[in-house]
């Protein structure tokens, strides 16, 4: 059979699944190389960074922090009297929302349950 005359190639149902086992096994061998490339590289790069953590860094004389600033638009402290802080924000959120405002343009000083 001459394969340039553009004759097919009939296969019977075991070449066929020969043929589709190769072509998988094929695939699976080339992932697993394509990982253990990754896994190696990994390693390389993370050895490479572990090097360079590891030289001494210059010493800094050391100052005073002053305290962190607040974010815009916050409000302060905020004193929960018997409320989880689940329910306390659940009720901050709903109170910017009926008032139409951002949250973080309100302030809240206390909380209290109303027995």
């Amino acid at each position: 059979m001459n394969m340039l005359s553009g004759d097919l190639i009939h296969l019977g149902l075991a070449d066929a699944g020969i043929i589709a086992l190769l072509g998988y096994g094929v695939v699976f061998l080339g992932l697993i190389f394509l990982m253990i490339v990754v896994i190696l590289l990994g390693k390389a790069f993370s050895a490479a960074g572990k090097k360079k953590a590891a030289a001494p860094a210059p010493v800094e004389e050391t100052v005073e922090e002053a305290p962190k600033p607040v974010a815009p638009g916050a409000a302060g402290e905020l004193k929960l009297h018997n409320v989880e802080p689940k329910i306390a924000a659940m009720l901050m959120a709903i109170v910017a929302d009926k008032l139409g405002k951002p949250l973080n343009e309100l302030r809240f000083i206390s909380i209290k349950e109303v027995e």
